[in-house]
């Protein structure tokens, strides 16, 4: 793997916090962190990432959670619940089942509000409140939608939630509405949604907190920092591959800011990058077909559907930051079925690990890719799973099946398991 992005300096900027600045990753313009609104480069509307002057190692993290990385972060603290610290699961069935050296879940459902979104939300918000705006809002399948609405709250903030029209889990719109976010179901899908939120933060209206967003994937980078931290802790080594699910393409963009910027710290060797490989829903699978094609753009993809909501997204905004994270880690991009996905819930719900259908496919990813022979016996693997079993009930409940009705009568109950 090259990592080129990696390799290449750049110069403090001439702006007011010269340890923070935005660079544009299309045209290398630079710009001061806080200092007004801003989502994507001045110049050329390209996207922004948030660049540091000095890079911490392993050795500089102290504490617990997403603020345990705050040397790699824009500031010290953030609007916080707390969240991170997530689990990292031993999965000893699927693991015999797919045959592999090693493989651990890395379980997000088990933030706060349910999912990754509140790693970024941590970060974001108090970006908000920094800069000074009054108003935060998101389009949202559901998890960002809650995350945002929870940490809204907590800051005190005001916060719209632009949702496709029934197209989302009912329980990630009660978590929403229960935190006292506006809701407003809009007639089209999430990149619709999201088309119409970019138009209300380019008008002043409200600061957007999507994965567009560069603050968002700063608290998200800190999913690659844990994994790398507790799976040297428990073997002695970083992982070969992790594998994750893809929607927007957030998360394989944080991820590979991260570990760039441990190279970059001299804290990891190239070699030892993991290979950033992406699972998105068959109907949905725009990211797969760029992989594929050996595309340098994403074809955006005007009809989507996938059982797996939560990635039910046709055009991923941060493809430009995550095509380079695959393709330079030595990584690749599969799509897999509803029907792949639901037999991997229910594989993962029998090791005791509860999580909703998009952050399955990841489990579905490593068995097809297994499969293939892209992946290797020898491999250490992480699946990242991102929304916990609760986030669509409706979705589990088909998975798990129907209760069987029995009589009230403890005889009628035991004839009725001898009949098993």
């Amino acid at each position: 793997m090259s990592l080129r992005l990696a390799a290449e300096a750049e110069p403090t900027p001439d702006v007011s916090d010269d340890e923070v600045w935005l660079t544009c990753i299309a045209c290398g313009a630079q710009f001061a962190p806080f200092e007004a609104v801003r989502f994507t480069c001045d110049n050329c509307d390209g996207l922004l990432e948030v660049r540091y002057a000095d890079h911490p190692t392993f050795d500089d993290f102290e504490g617990h959670g997403v603020w345990r990385y705050s040397e790699a972060l824009p500031f010290d603290k953030g609007v916080s619940l707390p969240e991170g610290a997530t689990p990292l699961h031993e999965v000893p069935r699927l693991r015999e089942e797919v045959g592999l050296r090693a493989l651990r879940v890395k379980h997000e459902g088990m933030n706060p509000t349910g999912s990754f979104k509140d790693r970024g939300m941590t970060v974001g918000v108090k970006v908000a409140k920094r800069i000074g705006v009054d108003r935060l809002a998101c389009a949202s399948t559901g998890n960002t939608s809650a995350a945002l609405a929870a940490y809204g709250a907590r800051g005190g903030m005001e916060t719209l939630v632009l949702l496709p029209e029934g197209k989302v889990a009912a329980g990630k719109v009660a978590q929403a509405a229960l935190h006292g976010a506006r809701i407003l179901e809009v007639d089209g899908n999430f990149d619709d949604c999201l088309d119409r939120v970019q138009d209300l933060a380019a008008r002043g209206e409200v600061y957007l907190l999507n994965s567009l967003n560069p603050f968002r994937l700063e608290g998200q980078k800190t999913i690659g920092l844990e994994i790398l931290e507790e799976c040297y802790a428990d073997y002695g080594a970083f992982p070969d591959r992790i594998i994750l699910p893809v929607g927007n393409a957030g998360n394989t963009s944080a991820l590979f800011k991260a570990f760039r910027e441990l190279v970059q710290a001299g804290a990891l060797r190239p070699e030892e990058v993991p290979k950033l490989t992406g699972i998105q829903a068959a109907g949905a699978a725009p990211m797969v077909e760029a992989i594929t094609e050996g595309n340098d753009e994403i074809r955006r993809w005007e009809e989507v559907e996938t059982r797996a909501t939560a990635i039910r997204i046709g055009n991923p905004v941060n493809a430009p930051k995550a095509l380079p994270g695959i393709r330079e880690t030595g990584g690749t991009a599969v799509s897999v079925n509803d029907d792949e996905i639901t037999s991997a819930q229910r594989a993962l719900a029998e090791e005791g690990v509860g999580v909703e259908p998009a952050s399955a496919c990841s489990i579905a990813g490593v068995r097809k890719l297994r499969k293939q022979n892209i992946i290797d016996a020898d491999e250490r693997v992480v699946c990242l799973t991102t929304g916990h079993l609760l986030k669509d009930p409706d979705e589990a409940y088909r998975a798990g099946g129907a209760p069987d009705a029995v009589p009230n009568d403890t005889e009628g109950i035991l004839e009725h398991l001898a009949g098993d």
